[in-house]
């Protein structure tokens, strides 16, 4: 039985249809190129089966794909089946969580909006560990735990990943865990505002409405535009959008949601003025 799919291995397969269809190609003429059966390249594109580089390519080339960079960026996925980290939490956070790890390790860059949490990775443990706690149906420690440590293992990619994030005012204010803890998550995001790969920036309750006010996203930069990610939060499990018009959309509300917030200094000096007022 193939190992449990990686976030990774799901895109090479997404981004391997993707070519097929724009090709107008059929599953039955890209298993004729690999010498496979028709079933193996469903599994392929479905991420259930790995394929080597040296098959993205010889697809890629029967395709007639252009974008070398495009190309060299999916068969490099391909090839890489490095264990991740978050790879010791399966079992104890569920599955959505550890590919939301896993995109954000191999990103160039994140970018993120959100309404009523401050960003996972920029969290305090007590924050985290009081937002698990509303979870439900409740949570048993020991998950609790698990999901603590594995945001702290991911916000350790603030020390070297460039990271914008548009934080909302009711984020700001929110008392997860109550008036200390809050006050400790203001000073802390402060203090990661400083880190020169970090922006920081807060839209204000006087901003009004805008497009997107009901959702938290995280927009993972990948090796080239095209393989780009958006995450979006959910009940259930997280959902990823790798469309190229949806990936578009995203772009646009977030350079909306930027131009109507503060500037670093004055999202700064926001955050000082809320803390100041716990």
């Amino acid at each position: 039985m193939p190992p449990t799919p990686t976030a990774r291995r799901k895109r090479v397969g997404i981004e391997l249809r993707k070519m097929r269809e724009a090709a107008g190609r059929s599953a039955g003429d890209a298993a004729a190129v690999l010498g496979l059966d028709r079933s193996k390249i469903t599994l392929i594109e479905q991420g259930a089966y790995p394929i080597s580089a040296e098959r993205v390519l010889a697809l890629a080339a029967d395709f007639e794909e252009a974008d070398s960079a495009y190309v060299d960026a999916v068969a490099e996925m391909a090839a890489d089946r490095t264990k991740g980290w978050w790879e010791e939490h399966r079992g104890l956070v569920p599955a959505g969580i550890l590919e939301i790890s896993e995109v954000e390790h191999y990103a160039s860059a994140l970018l993120t909006y959100q309404i009523c949490h401050v960003p996972g990775l920029m969290q305090t443990e007590e924050t985290a560990r009081a937002i698990f706690r509303e979870v439900y149906p409740p949570l048993r420690p020991l998950n609790i735990e698990a999901r603590v440590e594995n945001r702290m293992r991911r916000a350790e990619l603030l020390t070297r990943l460039e990271y914008e994030a548009i934080v909302h005012e009711a984020a700001l204010r929110m008392e997860f865990g109550g008036r200390e803890v809050a006050r400790e998550q203001l000073k802390q995001l402060l203090a990661l505002s400083e880190a020169p790969n970090v922006t920081l920036r807060v839209l204000e309750f006087k901003a009004g409405g805008f497009k997107g006010a009901g959702q938290a996203v995280l927009y993972a930069r990948g090796p080239v535009p095209r393989l780009d990610t958006v995450q979006l939060d959910s009940v259930g499990s997280p959902a990823f959008l790798t469309e190229m018009n949806q990936l578009e959309n995203y772009r646009n509300i977030i350079g909306m949601m930027r131009d109507r917030s503060l500037d670093p200094s004055a999202s700064r000096d926001a955050i000082s003025s809320i803390m100041n007022s716990l």
